[in-house]
């Protein structure tokens, strides 16, 4: 798990430097701990007209602690976006994936190779490299873990109406489009 705390020293809430404590340990941030980070995090002022979680709630567990703590402030998740996207799809897209050392522009092994091999488009740097969980293997666990402990999220947001699908893998401008016209209220996205 990668968090960035910004602030002067002194300037942690309690709640992540707790989270830090865990963290410089080796273990695993506990659910009650994440939410806390959550709660405290969306009373900010820019969060004063809504907010986006990417990558999380997880787990049914998760879900139900975000559900508590938003109702204990009048708040509700208006709808939870599914990309679907077929697993060997998704295996492709991330193991293909490196970037430039130098200046970190992307790259992909079969749909954006540098116009000159070895060479980065961008900055003419030669070193490239590739995050050590981009592989075959590492995705391929990462999506059992999805398919164990998050997919059933779906069912949970479905019954309470705010689950929204959309094809993720339709072409990138029609993704943005479906994704749109959800958040507009206007259809589901392509079926839930």
């Amino acid at each position: 798990m990668n968090l960035i705390f910004l602030g002067p020293p002194g300037a942690g809430t309690e709640v992540g430097l707790k989270a830090k404590t865990v963290m410089e340990a080796g273990g695993l941030v506990s659910d009650e701990i994440v939410v806390d980070i959550i709660a405290d995090r969306i009373t900010e002022p820019d969060c004063a007209n809504g907010f986006l979680l990417d990558g999380f709630p997880r787990t049914i567990a998760q879900a139900e602690a975000l559900d508590a703590v938003l109702e204990a402030r009048g708040l509700k998740i208006d709808h939870v976006v599914e990309m679907r996207v077929d697993d060997g799809m998704l295996i492709g897209r991330i193991s293909g994936r490196f970037s430039c050392t130098a200046c970190g522009a992307a790259y992909h092994d079969e749909f954006n190779r540098p116009k000159a091999e070895g060479v980065c488009d961008i900055c003419g740097g030669t070193e490239f490299n590739r995050r050590s969980d981009d592989t075959a293997k590492a995705v391929t666990v990462r999506l059992e873990a999805y398919h164990a402990q998050t997919a059933p999220l779906l069912p949970y947001y479905r019954d309470r109406g705010a689950l929204r699908s959309v094809d993720g893998m339709a072409e990138i401008d029609e993704v943005t489009r479906l994704i749109e016209a959800v958040l507009a209220g206007g259809v589901n996205g392509g079926g839930d």
